[in-house]
């Protein structure tokens, strides 16, 4: 005697299978896809922020130096970062009034910050 529950059924055919591989396959290429780009942005944006914050850092160590009327003098403090350097630029824009543009670059420019710097009255 025959088993009647699975008499009308019958197995996945070779098409239904390489179908069903097939979504699969693409599934997965979207997801590494996405994987990958969200990989990479986060990458930038570790980057930019270790930039951001060497610029910040530059620039605190220029203002608290003393003032010095010439242009290009400042030099800047250690970077602890390997591969990251920074570029300290003054123009003068009367004369107790600076303005300083600290540049950081890894692999090209990264991240610009500027700010004022005036001479003490004393």
């Amino acid at each position: 005697m025959k088993p009647t529950a699975f008499a009308n059924e019958r197995g996945a055919s070779l098409v239904e299978i390489l179908v069903s591989v097939a979504i699969i396959a693409i599934v997965f290429a979207a997801f590494l896809s996405a994987l990958s780009t969200a990989s990479f942005g986060v990458a930038v944006v570790n980057e930019r922020v270790t930039a951001e914050n060497i610029a910040r850092a530059q620039l605190e160590h220029v203002q608290k130096t003393d003032f010095i009327a010439a242009t290009d003098y400042y030099t800047p403090a250690a970077i602890p970062h390997t591969g990251y350097s920074a570029v300290i630029s003054v123009t003068t824009i009367i004369t107790d009034l600076q303005l300083i543009t600290v540049t950081v670059y890894h692999n090209g420019p990264v991240f610009t910050i500027a700010d004022y710097k005036a001479k003490a009255k004393r």
